[in-house]
């Protein structure tokens, strides 16, 4: 990468002392940002691969145009302003089509991985009172083996396939309906997307975002680490039932006025297909998470050339050693970066910042970041504590509002003037972030406190391992002992003595007593449908 390119941010300092969001009272992404786009009718939107290899290239202009009609649609079913509406979309146009419908009706959408199965549909629906679902002819089959019993659920929209009794199909309702649609003129407070957070313990909780602070602060996630601007093309790996495709599929890039590109990739990820795309298309921003990039440097790199000039990653903090593989094979520095379902990025290794390897950067424009102790009282470099956000006397712009339904679990969110977010880590002197694991995963042994991040680190180095998972198990004698799930890298044998050659490696690169004292080797890891690995299933073993 060239030293002469611009950047979004040249001064990171002077940026976080001068940048500011405004927010008007009245806000809809739908007819404000990609109203604002669409009036160029030329201007490229997204380029969308399908599944059997078809391409498609939508302007803003067509997405606008679509959008007015499917918040038609749900007028003419009679969903109101306020009523919440169920997404299960793999990744196809219409997703985005429905969530900016959606927008302009005034509906609340409610976007669910197509890996629901027929108990979660029905937990969701029923608790968020969902009136409409619209999803793709698999999932069309799981709901209506549980509508019967969601009470609220009114109308039913199929976007492929031949549509089943009681189902609408999207494109006829579509053909049908007029255009032409006036937006709701939607208040910045009122809501606009509930996210189920895929919790590591627990059931899913509700996450509402308003209209105004989760699109207006994804300027923050868009500009300044995504580092985009009107004629990029960026690719985000995030299937659409997550947050992190609000993050970098819709707001940030949208906000930006940059292109998509989307693969509508419906199998297991192909890391080899994955760098071809980079290779084939000309594609310059590039966002992945950390158990893609895992993946993509078990390949030979050298052997792609790509359009990039920017890459970064998100959902769980990214190993040094990947980040080092990558840019010894692409030429490029991944920029991990960190945030939740409930703020838009919180911390990350902007343009003008060094890269450390390993750390989660320094906090955005725009969000008070820090550590904090039990008092809700900020600690001084190198103290672990709970990485909070403060909210009081002014809640920042990007903060979700509460956990809809569920005033205990907000309650329980917050210490002080602080959101705290439930994720562990210290700050260095220099004021870079440094996560330790969520409060729940770190490991207490023998009095010493472990976080798992810098046990799978230390593995993830060593060549034989693919990816690990490390988790707390009980042990008699020192309460508690550290033990490694491990997947191998093509080419190796699980072996006692390669359990030794992990242990003795572990010990080297961190500190002796975290090592590893039990090592299993798995061929799989349990995950979240967000791909975050799942510990607590771990440790129930």
């Amino acid at each position: 990468m060239s030293t002469t390119e611009v950047h979004n941010m040249t001064d990171y300092e002077q940026t976080v002392r001068e940048f500011k969001l405004e927010v008007p009272e009245r806000f809809n992404f739908a007819r404000d940002v990609i109203g604002k786009w669409a009036q160029d009718p030329e201007k490229l939107a997204m380029h969308w691969l399908g599944a059997a290899g078809e391409e498609r290239r939508l302007t803003f202009a067509e997405f606008a145009e679509r959008s007015d009609r499917f918040a038609r649609v749900l007028q003419d079913q009679g969903v109101r302003p306020g009523d919440r509406v169920m997404v299960q979309l793999p990744r196809v146009p219409a997703w985005w089509e429905v969530l900016l419908g959606c927008f302009k009706a005034g509906a609340v959408a409610v976007p669910g991985t197509v890996l629901l199965t027929p108990k979660d549909i029905h937990y969701r629906t029923t608790l968020a009172e969902g009136v409409a679902y619209v999803c793709d002819a698999d999932n069309a089959a799981k709901v209506d083996q549980v509508k019967a019993e969601c009470p609220s659920l009114k109308t039913l929209i199929q976007v492929d396939g031949q549509a089943n009794d009681g189902w609408l199909d999207y494109e006829r309702v579509m053909s049908a309906a007029e255009g032409g649609f006036a937006t709701v003129d939607t208040r910045a407070s009122d809501p606009a997307l509930i996210y189920f957070t895929s919790g590591t313990v627990g059931n899913p909780k509700m996450v509402l975002h308003t209209h105004a602070s989760y699109p207006i602060g994804h300027v923050i996630t868009g500009r300044f680490w995504l580092d985009l601007r009107p004629d990029d093309l960026h690719l985000n790996l995030s299937e659409t039932g997550w947050a992190k495709a609000a993050w970098s599929s819709f707001f940030g890039p949208w906000n930006m006025g940059a292109a998509l590109f989307v693969q509508d990739a419906r199998g297991k990820f192909n890391a080899a297909e994955t760098l071809q795309l980079l290779e084939n298309y000309p594609i310059t921003t590039f966002c992945a998470p950390p158990t893609a990039y895992r993946m993509l440097v078990l390949e030979d790199l050298t052997r792609y050339r790509t359009s990039l000039r920017w890459c970064v990653g998100a959902g769980e903090p990214l190993n040094p050693d990947v980040i080092e593989t990558w840019h010894r094979g692409t030429g490029h520095l991944i920029r991990d970066g960190y945030g939740q379902t409930e703020t838009v990025l919180l911390c990350g290794n902007y343009p003008s910042l060094e890269v450390r390897p390993g750390s989660m950067g320094k906090p955005s424009p725009g969000m008070p970041v820090a550590v904090i102790d039990d008092d809700g009282q900020v600690l001084g470099p190198d103290n672990e504590g709970d990485i909070a956000v403060r909210y009081r006397p002014e809640r920042p712009v990007g903060l979700f509002q509460e956990y809809w339904k569920n005033p205990a679990a907000t309650e329980a969110s917050r210490r002080g003037d602080w959101y705290v977010t439930g994720d562990r880590a210290y700050v260095d002197r220099d004021g870079y972030f440094w996560f330790v694991g969520r409060a729940d995963d770190v490991i207490i042994s023998a009095g010493y406190r472990i976080g798992p991040f810098e046990v799978e680190s230390a593995l993830v180095e060593h060549p034989a391992v693919a990816e690990a998972a490390v988790v707390g198990k009980g042990d008699p004698m020192r309460g508690t002992i550290v033990k490694a799930y491990v997947i191998l890298a093509p080419g190796h044998e699980g072996s006692e003595q390669l359990a030794g050659e992990l242990q003795d490696h572990v010990k080297k690169v961190t500190a002796p007593y975290k090592y590893p004292r039990e090592i299993e080797f798995v061929s799989e890891l349990p995950k979240t449908i967000s791909g975050k690995i799942r510990r607590v299933e771990l440790r129930a073993r």
